[in-house]
């Protein structure tokens, strides 16, 4: 199995974005970016003008994670800022999920959810079916670097059972601590896109070209074990 590699851009050198995003463009199957409002959780990063900025000068999927109280406040301005999936918790969608659904659709774009790690799969069983890709936060969301939760394999491997079963579409996606210590067990239980941040790519060599060669490498060690 291929998987899908996604770069976290909130780890990235904005000093050296031009840089770092002409690397990105020819290696990367998609980009990551978190907008966090400082209400849902702690942290300020980035935002729909980053987005805006950044879409002339990528190709890729640009996959927006929504770590906001309100989610609706925010829908339309990151579509017009030329996302292509957005993503917002189950977490702070429940009360008008589908309104929400039909909301992002209508703007012509992909649905994602995203699972906090206390949150199980059942909480979204209603409108799994209408889901184009569901993230698995293996940290508590708000901050990169943090240490990986085990415990959050059971839940990869019920989502890809549930594909397999359902016949669904969503693609299963890991946000949080995805490196050299985890990648074997993450693609065991089923991950299909992993989102590489600080320990995953980005601190690996100063030169991204070269941190992108150690990471596949790593990569492709845990895949000949899992």
């Amino acid at each position: 199995m291929e998987y899908k590699i996604s770069p976290s851009l909130m780890c990235m050198s904005l000093i050296d974005i031009r840089q770092q995003l002409e690397v990105l463009n020819r290696r990367a199957d998609m980009l990551h970016i978190d907008i966090m409002d400082g209400h849902y959780v702690k942290n300020i990063t980035l935002s729909p003008f980053f987005i805006e900025q950044i879409r002339p000068h990528t190709p890729l999927v640009l996959d927006v994670h929504m770590m906001v109280e309100n989610p609706s406040d925010f829908i339309e301005p990151i579509a017009r800022a030329g996302a292509d999936f957005i993503c917002p918790h189950a977490e702070t969608i429940n009360r008008d999920a589908f309104r929400i659904i039909n909301q992002i659709r209508s703007l012509g774009k992909k649905v994602g959810v995203v699972l906090n790690p206390a949150t199980p799969v059942e909480y979204i069983q209603h409108y799994i079916h209408l889901l184009d890709k569901i993230t698995v936060m293996t940290v508590d969301p708000g901050y990169a670097g943090q240490p990986f939760i085990p415990e959050m394999l059971g839940k990869i491997a019920q989502l890809r059972d549930l594909k397999q079963q359902k016949g669904y579409r969503y693609l299963i996606e890991i946000d949080g601590s995805c490196n050299l210590r985890t990648y074997q067990d993450l693609m065991s239980a089923g991950a299909e896109v992993l989102i590489v941040g600080s320990s995953g790519l980005f601190t690996l060599d100063s030169d991204l070209d070269i941190a992108w060669d150690k990471m596949l490498d790593q990569m492709r060690q845990a895949r000949h074990a899992a």
